[in-house]
């Protein structure tokens, strides 16, 4: 059993969509961001850099893993499915997970920060963040164009990119321009297993 410490946002909804994917049994633990309990003293012996989600892994010793990347890759491993074995299939796949845990996720968060809930609009920085998520956008379609899932079959590495790139409305982000990274995320939003995941941690496992 997995205990899955979790909020609902995108990289939370990363791992709940994984857990969904693979099939494995979890409970989850809501950890309110709206009152900084990922601050408390109990869940920074899970996670000491205080950011969900989390997980503990019941049925191996009580194992511990925090940054959703490395969990993701944990339970993948677990589980023997969503990511490859091969060499390169492997790499290939952890190329597009880092792609989005360097990248995509860190400038959509930026940008919606900035675009959303900031207290001062800052224009210059507004479109610093607008045009670099618009950049990270467009190399996910062009991969797209030519390929179903970025990294051969259905992966963690498509899960992870997928929570980001189908919250483009929140920082005011425009898909239109992307025919192919639309296709892909209702492809993905049309998984029964992966759109329960997002319903995390409003339901319980």
């Amino acid at each position: 059993m997995i205990d899955l410490y979790t909020w609902g946002t995108p990289n939370g909804k990363k791992v709940s969509a994984t857990l969904e994917e693979l099939e494995l049994p979890y409970t989850v633990f809501p950890i309110d961001l709206n009152i900084n309990a990922q601050k408390e003293p109990e869940f920074l012996t899970i996670n000491p850099n205080g950011r969900i989600p989390a997980i503990i892994d019941r049925g191996n010793d009580d194992f511990k893993v925090f940054e959703s990347g490395a969990i993701m890759i944990y339970l993948a491993e677990k589980a023997g499915k969503l990511l490859p074995t091969d060499v390169k299939g492997r790499s290939e796949v952890i190329q597009w997970l880092m792609f989005q845990m360097g990248g995509l996720g860190p400038m959509m968060g930026q940008n919606n920060v900035f675009y959303a809930s900031f207290p001062e609009k800052l224009p210059s920085v507004i479109e610093r963040y607008y045009n670099e998520t618009h950049r990270l956008l467009g190399v996910l379609d062009g991969r797209l164009a030519d390929h179903e899932y970025l990294a051969g079959d259905f992966s963690i590495a498509d899960i992870a990119n997928w929570t980001w790139a189908r919250s483009h409305d929140y920082g005011g982000i425009s898909i239109d321009p992307y025919p192919h990274l639309q296709r892909w995320i209702k492809s993905i939003d049309q998984r029964p297993k992966a759109a329960e995941g997002l319903n995390i941690p409003y339901l319980n496992k």
